[in-house]
């Protein structure tokens, strides 16, 4: 039976549940009163021997009394500190007692992880309406064609109210505006709420952009497509995309993927990141590929749990796989993208750093961003720019760079880069 550092306290609380004395208890197990007193106070260790002795005293099943058995639920309150260390000194849990309170309250111990996990959830949520109130153009669109709806009902019917003695011809007319004005902006106003509708839980449900649904299929494969899937084909699977754009666009991804592919075959790949790590200049001068492929084959590959995010010369992202503790936002002009715009602004020149983003506790990530230049069409063409940011788990100390998601919801007060302040009812320095 393993035993855990509070096997004392608990037995204490078993005891005394059952309304016994010490004295009563030490006598049942044949050991002293002094003795059980010590190890009710974690300050004696206890041979298995006694302990079983002590089970049987108390009447009680000798797994009541075992370590271990909240290990997951210990670790998850751990990352829940962890996150909340970010939030101020006032803040602070007391790490160090986190098995006691795991033992001793394992109820509010998941209670509390539960509502951590329903705040990340939350906070994912915000990000993803942040993101389509500000950038998404439907939306956009549907609002100014309710709010010219509006005007033109309101301003017939401010002629209506203000002209009592309006020939009936014209009144007429001006009803009949009036009435077409108030369908359209009933239909606007169902349209949109249809379309709010259908976007909630998006990232379990609905499919915003035929971007997005190439994204979503890639992630339902754990975004992994194997050598060996090349050559056997994968037209059924996007046959079942949605939309034909959707399919032309998972169809190009394939074709690059599967040049990569050829280029950096999967044995000869592992045995060179093995050797090399994650270092895409690197890999790129032995495959003698460029850089961005190796970021595509890393990203895509089973060997680490990177994220990758590219964009064109606009700054349109075109590819998106998200790192655990890494959001990204679905458009553009947000902190976790400003080394991917620093490369794309100086093409050609490795961009490298280590952040931390807030709200995510103590984890951090290094990205690796590189752009280059294509000049299809000739020196009289138009220069064409691709970025990528390659975004890797950091476990290394030392000094990080701490980014938000975006200025509406970032928790940091003390950002010179803010932008607008954050909705968050409680701002602190990060």
């Amino acid at each position: 039976m393993p035993l855990s550092a509070l096997t004392g306290t608990k037995l204490r609380d078993l005891r005394l549940a059952q309304g016994l004395k010490q004295a009563d208890a030490a006598a049942r197990a044949g050991i002293s009163a002094s003795y059980l007193n010590l190890i009710e106070h974690n300050r004696r260790k206890v041979t298995p021997e006694v302990l079983e002795r002590l089970a049987d005293a108390l009447a009680i099943d000798r797994a009541a009394l075992a370590g271990g058995g909240n290990a997951a639920l210990v670790e998850d309150l751990r990352a829940v500190a962890a996150r909340g260390a970010g939030q101020g000194e006032g803040q602070r849990a007391e790490v160090d007692r986190v098995e006691e309170f795991a033992d001793r309250f394992p109820g509010w111990a998941g209670l509390l992880v539960a509502l951590e996990m329903r705040s990340l959830a939350l906070e994912r949520a915000v990000e993803a309406l942040n993101d389509r109130m500000t950038h998404d153009p439907h939306l956009s669109a549907s609002l100014h064609e309710l709010l010219s709806s509006l005007s033109a009902v309101r301003a017939t019917a401010a002629i209506l109210a203000e002209t009592p003695d309006l020939e009936p011809e014209w009144a007429a007319r001006f009803h009949h505006n009036l009435h077409q004005d108030s369908e359209r902006l009933a239909v606007g106003a169902e349209a949109l709420v249809g379309y709010l509708d259908a976007g909630q839980g998006i990232e379990e449900q609905g499919i915003a952009a035929p971007q997005e649904e190439v994204e979503d299929w890639l992630r339902s494969r754990g975004w992994r497509i194997s050598d060996a899937e090349f050559s056997a084909g994968l037209g059924t699977e996007i046959a079942r995309l949605a939309s034909s754009v959707a399919r032309s666009l998972a169809r190009d991804l394939v074709a690059r993927a599967e040049a990569d592919a050829r280029a950096m075959p999967e044995d000869r790949f592992a045995r060179a990141l093995a050797a090399r790590g994650p270092d895409p200049m690197a890999l790129a001068e032995d495959f003698a590929v460029s850089p961005l492929a190796v970021m595509r084959r890393l990203a895509m590959g089973a060997e680490l749990q990177a994220g990758l995010v590219s964009c064109d010369a606009s700054g349109t992202l075109t590819f998106r796989k998200p790192a655990t503790g890494f959001p990204l936002p679905r458009f553009g002009s947000a902190c976790p993208l400003w080394p991917l715009y620093a490369a794309l602004g100086r093409p050609m020149q490795p961009f490298e750093a280590r952040v931390q983003m807030a709200g995510q506790g103590d984890r951090r990530h290094r990205v690796i961003a590189w752009a280059e230049t294509r000049h299809p069409q000739g020196l009289r063409g138009p220069e064409l720019r691709e970025a990528s940011m390659l975004i890797l788990p950091d476990d290394g100390a030392g000094p990080t760079l701490r980014i938000g998601s975006s200025c509406r919801v970032c928790s940091r007060g003390d950002c010179p880069a803010r932008r607008e302040p954050s909705i968050l009812a409680i701002e602190v320095a990060g």
